[in-house]
């Protein structure tokens, strides 16, 4: 390596160590700041460079055949365009998982098994690179993998080193109408991706989730939290959970999606039902609904008499309230900000289902249409729409007697 590329790859790990300073009680993030990829639909290596010696775990998940590598926290600083799949992988993520743990999952084409998966050290002073080698496997060997690992899905991440449920199992209930606000996707899952400016989602719903909360708290008798407060994934079990065990009253997630259709832009917004109101509002549910996959959860189907009475719970203690919620956005939208036609939809997400919690999913926009890309990414804009949202909450509560507290 020349001395420009050394001084380059110092800068690089220099600059992403200042980002991602941990607090004095953490270790520091390790940087990945380098990554190739190289192969056939036989045979496929990845390579990552690190600025120290990394530990890691391999797991494999089935329907769809994907490998999953955990790492401690890591600061992902190459190009996405190094990473990008190839031979036996038809899609590659990686990103933040919880407190202390990242992730990258690897979905293939059919079924793998890691031939080398190994730590090996680069050139003094250049750190190390992580490798892993894989290529197709009968069926049967690969269904042996995943039977026989100790690792079975997401307990690593659901149960281990992340405290955002824990932390809260025996919370201080604050005073006041608590309103839990969800900025949909993060870490290792980026959701929907402008057509222009090539923006995440996650990256807009979190500063727009940001603004509203400023926004709520402003407001006599209400008190507004984030489900999740910078870039980590969040499950969509545990973001229900978030909302329940810290007292809230209301839930607000918010998305910006893509369509093919480039033409169609405006809000939705969207309350839980079993069947769907329209193709369009399934089609989104459905999306939504994969975040955990996207992630390497595996999604375990819920015994149909449990769906049954969750369903049955929210339709019947908060699903008017959601519905009433709901109209009072609409009616604060009109005239102000663009709305999609037919703007109260209903669709089957999971986000939305805490049987005692009255929830709306907030389509700001569609990342698809230039025009509303522009808008999600204006602080202006989102500073105005945060406003008539917390004026809906207003109305809602006037129309509904709720008390808000002190």
């Amino acid at each position: 390596m020349t001395g420009k590329c050394a001084t380059i790859i110092v800068t690089l790990i220099v600059l992403f160590a200042a980002v991602f300073k941990a607090e004095a009680a953490e270790p520091a993030a390790f940087i990945a700041y380098a990554a190739r990829i190289a192969g056939d639909d036989a045979r496929t290596r990845v390579v990552i460079d690190f600025d120290r010696k990394p530990q890691f775990s391999l797991h494999y998940t089935t329907r769809p055949n994907r490998l999953i590598v955990d790492l401690d926290r890591t600061a992902f600083g190459f190009d996405e365009k190094d990473l990008k799949a190839l031979g036996l992988f038809s899609d590659i993520r990686y990103g933040q998982m919880g407190e202390g743990v990242s992730r990258i999952v690897m979905t293939a084409h059919r079924p793998i098994k890691a031939v080398i998966a190994e730590v090996q050290a680069n050139q003094p002073g250049e750190g190390y690179r992580l490798v892993i080698e894989s290529e197709i496997a009968p069926d049967q060997e690969f269904a042996a993998l995943v039977a026989n690992q100790k690792w079975a899905g997401s307990e690593k991440i659901a149960g281990g080193k992340t405290d955002r449920i824990g932390a809260v199992s025996k919370p201080t209930i604050p005073t006041g109408f608590v309103i839990a606000v969800d900025a949909g996707h993060g870490g290792i899952d980026a959701g929907a991706r402008g057509v222009a400016t090539k923006i995440d989602e996650k990256t807009v719903t979190l500063a727009f989730a940001k603004a509203l909360v400023e926004r709520l708290n402003r407001q006599k008798g209400i008190r507004a939290f984030l489900t999740r407060e910078d870039d980590t994934f969040i499950s969509l079990s545990e973001r229900v959970v978030i909302a329940r065990q810290r007292g809230a009253k209301l839930l607000i997630s918010l998305h910006a999606d893509t369509l093919r259709q480039k033409d169609i832009r405006g809000a939705t917004v969207y309350t839980i039902s079993d069947k769907a109101s329209d193709e369009l509002a399934e089609g989104l549910a459905e999306r939504e609904n994969l975040s955990d996959g996207i992630a390497g959860i595996e999604i375990k189907d819920e015994p149909a008499e449990i769906t049954d009475i969750l369903i049955d719970l929210t339709r019947r203690e908060t699903q008017a309230f959601s519905i009433q919620m709901a109209e009072n956005v609409v009616k604060s939208f009109k005239g102000q900000i663009d709305l999609i036609n037919n703007p109260l939809r209903h669709a089957g997400f999971r986000v939305l289902q805490a049987p005692d919690v009255p929830s709306i999913l907030l389509e700001l926009g569609f990342l698809s249409n230039e025009k509303d890309e522009k808008l999600l990414t204006d602080p202006e804009w989102q500073n105005r729409t945060a406003r008539l949202i917390a004026e809906a909450v207003d109305s809602y509560l006037d129309s509904s007697g709720i008390a808000r507290g002190g």
